[in-house]
C-alpha cells in the first residue's frame, strides 16, 4: 500500500517537471470552498504566489497542507485554512510545493478557484473569521 507521503512526495515530484497534477483532499480545514474526501485539487508548478492563493506546503518543518496564504514578508509565508478558526501555520516561500489552480467536484468538474468571485468570496470569508465557528456549525449541518 502506498502512504500519503508517497502519494504526495510523487505529485511534488510532477509538477516540479510542470505537470498538471490531480490531488484528492481530505479533512475540514478548508471548508467551505475545498470539501475534502468528496473533492480534489489541481496542482500546478508556482510561478507567481500572492495572498489568497491556495498553495500545497510544507509548514513549520513537519507535514504538508493545503491551505490559503494569509501573508508574505520576504521570503516568510503564513497560511490558514479556510475552515480554521484561529489557526495558522508557516513555512518559507521554497516550502511552497505546488499552487491550486482548480477544485474538481465530486461529479468530476473542474472550477478555477482564482476567479474573481471566488477570490472576492474568501476575502470576506477571511474577515469572518470571529464568526466562523458558527458559520461552519450551519454548513456543516446542511
Amino acid at each position: 500500500m502506498v502512504s500519503d507521503g508517497e502519494i504526495i512526495t510523487e505529485a511534488i515530484r510532477l509538477v516540479d517537471e510542470g505537470v498538471s497534477v490531480t490531488l484528492p483532499v481530505n479533512g475540514r480545514s478548508m471548508l467551505p470552498f475545498i470539501i475534502g474526501g468528496k473533492e480534489s485539487v489541481i496542482l500546478q508548478k508556482p510561478v507567481s504566489l500572492q495572498e489568497g492563493d491556495v498553495v500545497l506546503a510544507w509548514v513549520d518543518g513537519c507535514r504538508h497542507v493545503v491551505h490559503r496564504i494569509i501573508r508574505i514578508e520576504g521570503d516568510s509565508v503564513t497560511l490558514m485554512g479556510d475552515g480554521n478558526l484561529a489557526g495558522t501555520e508557516h513555512c518559507a516561500l521554497a516550502d511552497v510545493k505546488a499552487k491550486v489552480t482548480h477544485v474538481v467536484n465530486a461529479d468530476g468538474i473542474a472550477h478555477e478557484i482564482d476567479n474573481g468571485w471566488r477570490r472576492r468570496a474568501a476575502r470576506i470569508w477571511f474577515r469572518l473569521r470571529p464568526l466562523r465557528r458558527y458559520l461552519l456549525a450551519i454548513y456543516k449541518r446542511l
